[in-house]
């Protein structure tokens, strides 16, 4: 990769780092005031104190996103520095152009993502079917009578 576009590279990356901390300040702020105005409001019923509740969650979960989007372009960043940027972490290949305009973080090429994506979704649902049989037969698994 040329001196010229590895540095284009990394002002994209350093462009979205900017925006995504950014973002992640602003909402660090605003939560911070919203946490400092509800204080001084009055009492909540139970009703508001669940949406209130529920919006805590729904912002939390965004603030973790960000900061994960964060990590995975301080990587890039780092692989970009190595020379390792836009080659695959499986399976080494060179991942497509239009994969890295649309995620310019991405660590591995499409069909290997798709298919840590398959068995993270086969985990899942191993671990709910197993999650089920043992409140049905509890943590050990179906017995069987041994009279």
């Amino acid at each position: 990769m040329g001196m010229k576009r590895q540095s284009e590279l990394r002002a994209i990356l350093m462009a979205k780092r900017g925006a995504v901390a950014g973002d992640i300040k602003e909402r660090l702020a605003a939560n911070r005031d919203e946490n400092t105005q509800r204080r001084g409001d009055r009492v909540r019923d139970f009703a508001e104190d669940s949406v209130v509740s529920m919006s805590e969650d729904v912002e939390l979960q965004l603030l973790q996103l960000k900061t994960e989007t964060l990590a995975k372009i301080d990587q890039a960043l780092g692989r970009l520095t190595q020379g390792l940027y836009g080659y695959c972490a499986e399976c080494g290949e060179g991942i497509a152009e239009a994969r890295r305009r649309a995620l310019p973080f991405a660590l591995r090429c499409k069909d290997c993502e798709e298919a840590r994506e398959d068995a993270e979704r086969r985990e899942r649902e191993l671990a709910r079917r197993q999650g089920s049989t043992s409140v049905l037969f509890g943590d050990r698994g179906p017995q069987l009578d041994s009279r």
